[in-house]
C-alpha cells in the first residue's frame, strides 16, 4: 500500500472513540492457544510473520489526514518469546499493553513455554483490524503456513473491501435515515437486579469501565432451535430471550445494542473489522411466548439487515460517539473448528476477556457443539446482580414456548430518581479567530450562515466532520480543541468558550507557541 486510504466506516467509528480516550482496553481482542507435544517454535515464528504477508491489514495502522482517518502502513506485527513466567500474568500484560495506534503494530504474539511439551500463543489484536471471524481466519491459516499447506490467496485485501463498503454506506444513506427516523430513540435507563447508577447517575457512560465477567453454558436445547420457531435463527431465539428478560425485569421497551457481520462473500477469508453496532427495540406482548417475539424479531432484522454498512452516526444527527449505543449490547457468532497443527494436540480460548466493558452488561455468545457458551461482561459499580440474570436468561432460553407475561424473576429495581446534572449554560461571547472559526464551520458543514448557538450534529454533522473542523483548526490557526468539546458543547460558541477557558489558565499563542 503506497499511498494512504481511507479508513472504513466502522474504523472511524473506534478511531474516534481512541482518540478521545474513553476505550480503556475494550478494543483489544485477545485469544489464546494451547499447544500439547513437540512444537517446531522457529517453525511458528515464520508462520506468524507469514501472516502480515497474507493479511496486509496486520501491518497497518490508523493516522489523521486532513481531518480524516486514513490507513497507512505501520510497523509488522511484533513476535516475542518468553521461556518462562506467571502466565496469567504475561496475559494480563499483553492486554494491558497499550497499542500505538497511529505507528503499529496493530497486533502482536507472545509465545510462553509453559513446560517442555507445553506452549501457549497469546495474540492480541487491535479491533481496528479485527473482529471476532478474524479468529477463527487467523487460526486456520496459521495452522495451514505451519504445517506447510497449499494456501489460496485471498481475493483483494482489506483496504479493498473498506473501499467497497464506504460505496455501499454512500448508496444506502439516504435510505438508512429515513429508516432510523422513526426508530431510533436514545436509551434510557435500565433496569437489572441489583443494579445501582454510576456516580454520573446514567445507566450507561459513553467511556468503557473496569469489568467484571461472569461465564456459563447453554446446553444442546438451544442449538436445536424451538419447535415452533423454524425459521428463527439461534441468534434470532437468543436475541428475543435478552428482550424477554429485560421486560420481566420492568423495561416495557427493551433496546439492545448488536454487533451485525458487515462481511460479503468475497471477504469470508479476510482478517479484518467487519462489524457495525446497531440497536434493536422492541415492545413485547405480555401475551405472547419468547418464540413468537423472536419471530416478530427476526422479521425487523431482515429490514435492518440492508443497512449493516451504515454506521448509525451517519444516519441519525445528533448521535454522540459512544463505546456502545445502548446500556445493554449483544454479540453472537459460530465457533469455527478447532485449528489442526501437525503433531500437536490445541486448545483455543476463544473468549479471554480484556478487563474493560463497553456497556453495562455486554453478553457474548458463542455457539458451538456442546451448546452456547455465554460470556457476561459487566460493570461491578452498577450491576450486582448478573448471577440472577445468568439463571434467569437461561431459563428462558431453555424454555421458548413461555408466555413473556408469565416470567417472573422476583422483585423489579427501582431507581430514586434522575439525577443527571444539566448542562450549564454556554457564553456565547466571541474573541481571538471567532470569524475564521466561523468560516471553517461553514466550509466543512457546507453552510452558508451558522449561528452561534446552533448544535453541529443538528446542522447535519457528525464524527468525522468534527475531526476535519478540528484539522484545519489546527492547520490554520494554530489552535488544537479536542474532541471532548465538540461533543459536550457542539457550538461555536461552546468551542470559543473552551478557547477562551485554556487562554485563561495559560497563555497561549495562536501559534500553539508559549
Amino acid at each position: 500500500m503506497n499511498v494512504p486510504v481511507s479508513a472504513s466506516p466502522a474504523q472511524v467509528g473506534i478511531w474516534i472513540t481512541e482518540r478521545m480516550g474513553r476505550a480503556g482496553t475494550a478494543y483489544r481482542m485477545p485469544l489464546l492457544v494451547t499447544f500439547e507435544g513437540h512444537l517446531d517454535a522457529p517453525r511458528l515464528i515464520e508462520a506468524c510473520e507469514a501472516l502480515a504477508d497474507r493479511h496486509p491489514v496486520l501491518a497497518t495502522a490508523i493516522r489523521e489526514h486532513d481531518g480524516v482517518p486514513v490507513e497507512v502502513p505501520g510497523l509488522p506485527p511484533s513476535i516475542d518469546v518468553s521461556l518462562s513466567g506467571d502466565l496469567d500474568e504475561l496475559v494480563r500484560e499483553e492486554i494491558r499493553r497499550p497499542f500505538d495506534v497511529e505507528a503499529g503494530p496493530l497486533v502482536r504474539f507472545r509465545l510462553v513455554r509453559v513446560a517442555p511439551a507445553r506452549h501457549v500463543l497469546i495474540i492480541v489484536a487491535h479491533h481496528l483490524v479485527f473482529d471476532g471471524e478474524s479468529k477463527d481466519v487467523l487460526l486456520r491459516d496459521l495452522a495451514a503456513l505451519y504445517n506447510g499447506d497449499p494456501i489460496s490467496p485471498p481475493s483483494g485485501t482489506y483496504a479493498d473491501h473498506a473501499a467497497t463498503e464506504r460505496a455501499r454506506m454512500e448508496r444506502l444513506l439516504v435510505d438508512a435515515r429515513e429508516f432510523w427516523r422513526e426508530r431510533w430513540r436514545e436509551p434510557g435507563e435500565v433496569l437489572l437486579p441489583g443494579l445501582s447508577c454510576p456516580p454520573d447517575g446514567t445507566a450507561r457512560s459513553r467511556g468503557a469501565a473496569q469489568g467484571a465477567v461472569h461465564t456459563f453454558r447453554v446446553p444442546g436445547p438451544l442449538a436445536d432451535g424451538p419447535a415452533g420457531a423454524a425459521k428463527v435463527s439461534r441468534f434470532e431465539l437468543l436475541l428475543a430471550s435478552v428482550h424477554a428478560l429485560l421486560y420481566a425485569y420492568g423495561n416495557e421497551e427493551p433496546v439492545c445494542a448488536v454487533d451485525m457481520s458487515t462481511r460479503t462473500p468475497e471477504a469470508r477469508d479476510h482478517i479484518g473489522l467487519f462489524v457495525n453496532e446497531l440497536p434493536v427495540a422492541s415492545a413485547p406482548s405480555p401475551r405472547a411466548t419468547v418464540a413468537e417475539l423472536a419471530a416478530l424479531l427476526h422479521a425487523e432484522l431482515r429490514l435492518m439487515y440492508r443497512f449493516r454498512p451504515v454506521p448509525l452516526a451517519r444516519a441519525v444527527r445528533g448521535l454522540r460517539p459512544r463505546t456502545a449505543l445502548a446500556p445493554i449490547s449483544l454479540s453472537y457468532r459460530r465457533r469455527g473448528p478447532e485449528p489442526r497443527f501437525a503433531g500437536l494436540r490445541t486448545a483455543v480460548d476463544w473468549a479471554v476477556f480484556n478487563g474493560s466493558v463497553r456497556s453495562v452488561l455486554h453478553i457474548q455468545a458463542v455457539d458451538g457443539p456442546e451448546g452456547l457458551d455465554v460470556i457476561m461482561q459487566y460493570d461491578p459499580r452498577a450491576v450486582a446482580g448478573v448471577t440472577q440474570i445468568a439463571k434467569d436468561l437461561t431459563a428462558i432460553m431453555n424454555n421458548p414456548d413461555s408466555v413473556i407475561g408469565d416470567i417472573l424473576t422476583g422483585d423489579r429495581p427501582t431507581f430514586s430518581g434522575d439525577s443527571r446534572v444539566p448542562s450549564s449554560a454556554v457564553h456565547t461571547g466571541a474573541s481571538g479567530p471567532a470569524d475564521e472559526i466561523r468560516a471553517i464551520w461553514r466550509e466543512v458543514l457546507g453552510l452558508d450562515e451558522i449561528g452561534d448557538d446552533e448544535d453541529l450534529f443538528d446542522l447535519g454533522g457528525h464524527s468525522l466532520t468534527i475531526t476535519q473542523i478540528i484539522a484545519r483548526m489546527r492547520k490554520r490557526l494554530g489552535i488544537e480543541v479536542s474532541l471532548d468539546v465538540f461533543f459536550d458543547t457542539p457550538t461555536i460558541a461552546g468551542v470559543l468558550r473552551s478557547i477562551e477557558d485554556a487562554a485563561s489558565e495559560e497563555p497561549v499563542g495562536v501559534d500553539g507557541g508559549r
